[in-house]
């Protein structure tokens, strides 16, 4: 059974941006879309006038909204719906669990709606094992244009076995048939704060050492999708820096997050922080070990 795209619909803007780059990417992998919708069975009720019939009702409503949307962008994707019960966060991340990909809007941070909002795409994405992408409303595809795929922007770190994360970025690079751009940042030996004497030939001799494991690293991905045109930046400061101006000029951003078995608060590495809050472009969360 092929693995389907899932898009969490809530009738926001952002949820539509993430239902058209939802099936955009179905499309591309040839697989179904699913459309789901959650009804906060512990809000809702202390909600006046949204009782079960009205939550139910509003749930077809988003839903066929979505769903008309999608179908006329895509008249020939296959798409189906299904409306939930529960917190958002935990039940979007129990439907991805057999998808392939979960698609979810996300405004971001700035203001009080922006940050509930965007707390619960995080909830839902620690949650999940399954690949997310958090897609913007200026993410959305336009109505009449053409596609024209930018490049891939993976940002990656040498010190970690991240197969997962690879494999996701080279795939996406090769259904687009489009460039992937490997960034990595490194810093010196904080021993080398305290030396009295720096060498400068110490900061090149490091540089070199980490453009070779990078490229080592990416070797066993580029024999295997010969297609795709590797780009490797490997620079000494700020990771999520370099990965957020890249962003500018990307159809896609690919990053990291290590699996954390603590059920207390979010977990995210400094680097997938900074993409998620501030990337212009949709930002794809791989988990891995």
């Amino acid at each position: 059974m092929k693995h389907h795209v899932t898009v969490g619909v809530d009738g926001s803007r952002e949820s539509r941006a993430a239902a058209l780059w939802g099936a955009r990417e179905a499309a591309l992998r040839d697989v179904p879309l699913r459309l789901v919708h959650s009804v906060d069975w512990l809000i809702s009720p202390a909600v006046p006038g949204l009782g079960g019939e009205e939550g139910g009702r509003w749930a077809d409503e988003v839903l066929t909204e979505a769903l008309e949307d999608v179908r006329r962008r895509h008249p020939g994707l296959e798409v189906s719906t299904r409306s939930l019960s529960g917190r958002p966060a935990a039940a979007l991340a129990a439907e991805a669990a057999d998808a392939g990909l979960l698609v979810l809007g996300s405004r971001g941070v700035g203001g009080l709606v922006g940050f509930l909002v965007g707390s619960v795409s995080l909830s839902t994405l620690v949650a999940t094992e399954t690949p997310v992408t958090l897609v913007r409303v200026s993410d959305a595809p336009e109505e009449a244009s053409p596609i024209r795929y930018g490049e891939i922007v993976l940002g990656i770190d040498i010190h970690e076995a991240a197969d997962k994360v690879l494999t996701f970025a080279f795939e996406e690079a090769d259904r687009r048939g489009c460039a992937l751009r490997a960034i990595h940042g490194w810093q010196m030996p904080s021993m080398y704060q305290y030396a009295p004497f720096f060498d400068p030939e110490n900061e090149r001799e490091v540089g070199r050492n980490v453009a070779v494991m990078l490229d080592d690293m990416l070797m066993p991905w580029r024999h295997k999708f010969p297609s795709v045109s590797v780009i490797r930046e490997a620079f000494m400061g700020p990771a999520g820096q370099q990965l957020v101006r890249a962003a500018a000029r990307a159809d896609l951003v690919v990053v990291g997050r290590r699996l954390r078995r603590s059920p207390l608060g979010v977990h995210l590495g400094s680097v997938t922080h900074a993409v998620l809050h501030h990337a212009a472009a949709p930002v794809a969360v791989i988990a891995h070990d």
